[in-house]
């Protein structure tokens, strides 16, 4: 199976080169080329070959005056014409004449001219090569990183262009269990950038790994080091990295981070890799290394902790176990890596991409990839973008509110997948058909994957065909997003649109069949449905109830039963929480778990969604007056009380925004203009509110976290009573006080 599976040209290009690890442009006058690194047990070649960069043209007089050669591709599609290139300089060059002679950037669907801005992508594309193929994933040269700082008295977190907040640890470790921690008491800050990066020169691994080291490690690294004018030379070449603005988005979310660009190897943030996650399960407390890791079960019994404002401190009267808190940092930054990377990894043996860019790159620019790789291995003219336009999404809906008793799950298998394959809906201007084909043999090879993980003879044999099955599941999923997607090549969205009318009608008509059947349905989406079943006797006449629900369902559509749970607290949709037969309790959605609550308000949440699934409801009162208790006798650390948000902002900028009305005031601005010290975007501040009624402006009456003193303690109690009157309201006041209601 797992031959048939590599050998498919389509899935995974035509160029059977395998253990290619990194794909580097090299620039040169006379002609670029591709510097490739091929892994081969412990020794990594390198390898050069020529580079031809090109783009495409929907009018052949574009091409004229354009430093490059021009040729006419097959079929009748609006881009055929394709315009070779010596030097990647002269492909940007002709994109700037592009803009001027149009009016219109590369960037703009509506262009008459279409350019793949990543030469790598190009290169992959043009070749039919990937990265990885062939290679077991443990044999990837992985090594994670992790420094700490000092932090300059009167300031909650570590600035490089601070003189005093030097580097006093670096942490680094790999995937052969090699480890080592260099520490600040033993050298200074440029001795250890110096030993750093030898270990990286001797190690020479393809990746780099951190946990927030986009935004943290690297930056601070780059920065000190310019500082005592050390080059940070972490390329295979020994180039410093090149750095640029970049976004990453997860479902709602978007981070802006700092990219780092290592000549040779692939740099991933296992943060990111975090978030991804938590986009489709939405169980996670937090997103910090040590809520991962303890999510996920990766944290040792010993493992040491250390708050984060405590650092500077222990190391002043404590550095072995600062030099343990970062060794144990990079142990589970390893094991969070190998647990959440392997199906990026798979991705990468398919889609031409670097394996850094997969890690950033939406699921629908992977399917773009796909389907362009495709078009230029067989020389075919491509479409012009679909205009973009608004249309229905998904039905998403929720029947019963409150705490339901005796929930089943049933999942969806892939509706929007197989709506489009039993209905042949896909883009019209895909005259190749690879559409359809790519995804009916994702999903073929997902079942084959997914039997051979369940056959496997060894473990690394298991996590690597369960790495294959997750990534063909992501994929395939991601078709209908691709058919709406504004930047997709091959979008439609008139298709994306029937697909989503016929999604709605199917998943009516299932609601329809199993209220006909006397079940209640709580909650669904196009992934599944939440219900309380009819009462069953015995077993027997419950899996009865399910075959008959699954002949009820048209042909290419496929369930299946897969979670029973004790209760569920329906609050609104996509938002809820579940009590399994093992007594755990899962809770999904932000509105259950808002990282914009302060940490006892999270707590608080926590213990009451238990109570009300255990159905303890008349423990709920005693659970605030506990709380209220403990607020109005300030028995809690600060830290319980108080929110943290990092600037987006220079503190300078903000001012600038609120006198021009452009915004209104924030207590961590305000906090850092008043305290006289040089805040920058990026810093976290900690505050806490003072005074003493319930109804205070918290941007007057916040105070810093590192102001604060336990022997004269001044928080806000009435207005933090108030917060806890509100939440309890809010969760067990009214309706939502007792057993379920019917919407």
């Amino acid at each position: 199976m797992k031959e048939a599976i590599v050998q498919d040209s389509l899935l995974f290009g035509a160029d059977p080169l395998a253990g290619l690890v990194a794909v580097e442009l090299v620039e040169a006058e006379k002609g670029d080329s591709m510097a490739l690194f091929v892994r081969e047990g412990e020794v990594v070649r390198r390898e050069i070959e020529p580079f031809r960069p090109f783009l495409f043209l929907n009018d052949p007089a574009l091409g004229q005056g354009l430093p490059g050669e021009m040729a006419e591709l097959k079929g009748t599609l609006p881009f055929r014409w394709r315009v070779n290139f010596p030097t990647w300089k002269a492909c940007l060059k002709a994109k700037v004449l592009l803009a001027k002679a149009t009016g219109r950037t590369a960037g703009d669907p509506g262009a008459p001219y279409f350019l793949v801005s990543d030469p790598v992508q190009q290169y992959l594309m043009a070749t039919g090569r990937t990265l990885f193929k062939r290679l077991p994933f443990d044999q990837l040269r992985r090594m994670q990183v992790d420094i700490e700082c000092v932090t300059s008295e009167g300031f909650e977190f570590c600035n490089p262009d601070r003189a005093a907040d030097r580097i006093i640890v670096i942490a680094v470790a790999d995937n052969t269990g090699w480890n080592m921690v260099l520490s600040g008491a033993e050298m200074d800050e440029p001795e250890l950038l110096n030993r750093f990066l030898s270990l990286v020169r001797e190690r020479d691994p393809d990746v780099l790994e951190g946990h927030n080291i986009f935004n943290f490690d690297l930056p601070y690294l780059l920065a000190r080091a310019r500082r005592h004018g050390i080059k940070l030379a972490l390329g295979r070449d020994g180039s410093v990295p090149a750095i640029r603005p970049g976004r990453f988005t997860a479902g709602d979310r978007t981070i802006a981070y700092t990219r780092f660009d290592v000549f040779g190897r692939h740099v991933i943030d296992t943060l990111f890799l975090v978030h991804a996650y938590d986009v489709t399960h939405r169980s996670l407390e937090g997103h910090g290394l040590k809520d991962a890791a303890r999510h996920f079960g990766l944290s040792s019994a010993d493992r040491t902790y250390i708050d984060g404002p405590e650092i500077s401190a222990v190391f002043r009267t404590d550095p072995g176990k600062l030099l343990r808190y970062a060794r144990d940092d990079v142990r589970e930054t390893g094991a969070l890596s190998r647990l959440l990377s392997q199906s990026a990894f798979a991705q990468a043996q398919m889609v031409p991409l670097s394996y850094q860019n997969i890690c950033v790159r939406g699921n629908a620019t992977r399917i773009d990839a796909l389907l362009l790789r495709e078009y230029v291995r067989q020389g075919h003219s491509l479409p012009a973008p679909d205009p973009a336009r608004p249309f229905a999404g998904g039905y998403a809906d929720m029947f019963i509110q409150g705490v339901v008793r005796t929930v089943h799950h049933c999942d969806i298998r892939s509706l929007y997948p197989s709506l489009m394959l039993s209905r042949r809906i896909g883009p019209r201007h895909d005259v190749l058909g690879a559409f359809p084909e790519l995804l009916e043999k994702l999903r073929r090879f997902r079942l084959e994957a997914k039997a051979a993980a369940r056959s496997a003879r060894t473990e690394a044999e298991r996590l690597h065909y369960e790495a294959l099955q997750t990534t063909f599941k992501v994929l395939i999923n991601s078709f209908y997003g691709y058919l709406g997607f504004d930047q997709a090549r091959f979008g439609d969205f008139d298709a994306a649109e029937r697909v989503a009318a016929e999604g709605r009608d199917l998943l009516r008509s299932m609601i329809q069949w199993l209220e006909g059947r006397g079940a209640r349905p709580v909650e669904m989406d196009t992934d599944g449905i939440y219900f309380v079943p009819p009462p069953f006797a015995t077993v027997g006449q419950r899996d009865t109830f399910r075959r008959e629900f699954e002949k009820a369902l048209p042909p290419g559509i496929e369930v299946e039963f897969d979670g029973e749970y004790e209760a569920m607290f329906s609050y609104k949709v996509k938002n809820y929480a579940l009590l399994d037969v093992n007594g755990e309790v899962v809770i999904k959605g932000a509105a259950l778990k808002s990282r914009g609550l302060e940490p006892f308000q999270r707590q608080f949440l926590r213990e009451m969604i238990r109570l009300k699934l255990e159905g303890r409801d008349e423990a709920l009162p005693g659970l605030k007056a506990r709380y209220a208790q403990e607020i109005a006798e300030r028995r809690w650390p600060i830290a319980r009380l108080a929110k943290t948000e990092t600037l987006q902002d220079s503190p300078g900028t903000y001012a600038a925004k609120v006198e021009a009305r452009g915004r209104g005031r924030n207590a961590a601005y305000e906090l850092a203009l008043a305290s006289g010290r040089e805040y920058r975007a990026g810093d976290p501040i900690s505050y806490y509110v003072t005074g003493l009624r319930k109804t205070v402006p918290v941007h007057s009456s916040a105070r810093l976290v590192s102001a604060w003193d336990s022997e004269a303690r001044d928080e806000n109690v009435a207005y933090y009573l108030a917060k806890l009157e509100a939440l309890y309201d809010k969760f067990c006041g009214g309706t939502l006080g007792g057993e379920s209601r019917e919407e």
